[in-house]
C-alpha cells in the first residue's frame, strides 16, 4: 500500500467516525470525551458562547478579514433541538450591532432547522432567520449536505431565493450532477460558495479527491464567474488555489476558509490579492462533527491535534497569532 493509499484510507476512516451515530450521541452526553478532544478542537472552534465568538470575529476583522458564522451542529433530529437551533441563529442575528460596515455572513444546514422532519418545518425556520437578517443587512449562506439531501436543499433555496435577496447557496463540485443544477442556479443570481465536498459519497455519484476534481471545480468556478454571480471559493487546498489565481479568478471572487485550516493560505490571499477574504468560523458546544471532518481532509492534522491534546491549552492565543 503506497502513502496516497494510505492517506485516502485514513480519509474515509475519519468520515465513517464522524457519521457514526453511535459516537455522536456519546459526544453530546459525555464531557470526559469533549474534555479529551477540545484542546485540539479549538483550534477550528471560535467558542462556546457569544462573548468568545465576538470577540474573536473582531479580532479578525480588525486585522483584514470578512467573516462567516456557524452554529455547530448537524442533521438536528426533535422538534425541540431545531427550535434551540433556531432560537440560537435568531439571538445571534440580535446581537450583531446595527451600522457596522462589515458584518458577519451566516450560514447552517438545513438539517439542523429541520428538513429531516419535514420540508415545511425547514422552509418556515429559514424564512424566520432570513426575514430577520435582511432587516439588518446580514447575508445568509445555506451549507450544502450529504446527496441525499441535495435535492430538498435545493428545492428550499429556489423557493426561499424569491422572497429574499440576502439567500446565498452552496455548492459541491464533487458531486456529478453539479454540472447540471449550477445552471439553474446561476439565474437566481445569488451568491455561490462553491467547495469540494467532504462527504464520503458514492462513485457512481462523485468523484474522488484528485486532478479530476480540480479540473471539475475549476471549470465550474470559470462559469460562475463568467456569469457575474457573487462568489466564493471555499478551498483549504493550496494547489487548488495555485490554479485558481493562474486563471485570474480569484480578482473576481472571495476566497474563504474555514478557521484554524492553514492560516498561512488565507493570509496570503489578504496581503497579495484586491478582494478581502473570508474566515468562517463555527462555535458551539455540537463541534464534533465539524472537528472530525476538518481530520478527515488532512489526515496529517491528526498529528497535530494529538499535539494540541498534549499541551492542552498551554498554547493560548495561538490562533489569532497565526492570522
Amino acid at each position: 500500500m503506497n502513502d496516497f493509499e494510505k492517506k485516502e484510507m485514513t480519509t474515509k476512516a475519519l468520515k465513517s467516525l464522524a457519521a457514526d451515530s453511535f459516537l455522536r450521541e456519546l459526544f453530546i452526553s459525555s464531557k470526559v470525551f469533549q474534555d479529551f478532544l477540545k484542546p485540539a478542537a479549538n483550534r477550528y472552534i471560535v467558542g462556546g458562547n457569544y462573548s468568545e465568538l465576538f470577540e474573536r470575529l473582531k479580532n479578525l476583522e480588525n486585522i483584514g478579514y470578512n467573516t462567516g458564522v456557524e452554529f455547530a451542529g448537524e442533521e438536528a433530529s426533535s422538534i425541540s433541538e431545531v427550535n434551540t437551533i433556531v432560537n440560537e441563529y435568531l439571538n445571534l442575528i440580535d446581537r450583531i450591532e446595527d451600522g457596522i460596515e462589515s458584518k458577519p455572513q451566516l450560514g447552517f444546514d438545513l438539517s439542523n432547522l429541520g428538513s429531516g422532519i419535514s420540508k415545511e418545518i425547514a422552509i418556515l425556520n429559514c424564512e424566520k432567520i432570513c426575514e430577520k437578517a435582511i432587516k439588518k443587512d446580514i447575508s445568509i449562506i445555506i451549507s450544502m449536505e450529504r446527496s441525499k439531501w441535495t435535492d430538498i436543499i435545493l428545492d428550499i433555496f429556489f423557493a426561499l431565493r424569491k422572497k429574499f435577496s440576502n439567500l446565498g447557496i452552496t455548492l459541491q463540485a464533487q458531486l456529478n450532477r453539479t454540472d447540471d443544477d449550477i445552471k439553474d442556479v446561476l439565474k437566481t443570481g445569488c451568491k455561490i460558495r462553491l467547495v469540494k465536498g467532504v462527504y464520503d459519497e458514492s462513485r457512481k455519484i462523485s468523484l474522488p479527491r484528485g486532478s479530476k476534481l480540480d479540473k471539475r471545480y475549476l471549470e465550474i468556478l470559470t462559469n460562475i464567474a463568467n456569469n457575474n454571480n457573487i462568489f466564493a471559493y471555499a478551498t483549504q487546498d493550496p494547489k487548488l488555489v495555485e490554479m485558481i489565481r493562474g486563471e485570474g479568478i480569484h480578482k473576481k471572487g472571495e476566497h474563504e476558509m474555514l478557521h484554524g485550516v492553514r492560516p498561512e493560505l488565507i493570509k496570503s490571499s489578504r496581503d497579495f490579492f484586491t478582494i478581502k477574504p473570508r474566515i468562517a468560523c463555527v462555535y458551539g458546544y455540537n463541534w464534533y462533527l465539524h472537528f472530525m471532518h476538518r481530520l478527515a481532509e488532512s489526515p496529517e492534522n491528526i498529528y497535530q491535534a494529538f499535539n494540541d491534546i498534549y499541551l492542552n491549552g498551554r498554547i493560548n492565543n495561538l490562533y489569532n497569532h497565526q492570522y
